[in-house]
């Protein structure tokens, strides 16, 4: 039983991705839990519920018209995965109030999920901002 919870976990999850990689937040939100609790490195305040997702996934739309995600690494556990995935697009318009710089970025970053049921019941999301703010040129690159 365990296979088979962690295979369709997978398959939630690659689904998550293909949503978010087509741009469509009614589907996007279908996967979130009417009770959803979400942490962001990049936003202010935690998201509550599907609105909350709504608001963060069109913010990052909004600075990233072409963003995709790549699902680098996934690992599952009951009802718990661990992702390791990879941002890209072009900065087109503003985010943390840095205005569009038109630059195309990559960035890479950690997402802690737990699930109930068939849906994002949590999220911690963990990405390099550092990273991000180089490749806008905006931080020193690291040598």
């Amino acid at each position: 039983m365990a296979g088979v919870a962690a295979k369709r976990a997978r398959e939630l999850v690659i689904a998550l991705g293909e949503a978010w990689n087509a741009h469509d937040p009614e589907r996007v939100v279908g996967f979130y839990a009417a009770d959803y609790e979400g942490l962001d490195v990049g936003e202010r305040s935690p998201q509550h519920g599907r609105e909350g997702v709504l608001r963060s996934f069109a913010r990052y739309w909004q600075a990233f018209p072409d963003v995709r995600i790549r699902l680098d690494e996934m690992v599952v556990q009951d009802n718990r995965i661990a992702l390791v995935w990879t941002a890209s697009g072009t900065h087109g318009g503003s985010l943390m109030s840095i205005p569009s710089t038109g630059r195309c970025v990559a960035v890479r970053g950690t997402s802690l999920l737990r699930l109930a049921g068939n849906q994002v019941q949590h999220a911690l999301h963990v990405w390099d901002v550092a990273g991000l703010l180089r490749a806008m040129q905006l931080l020193p690159d690291l040598r």
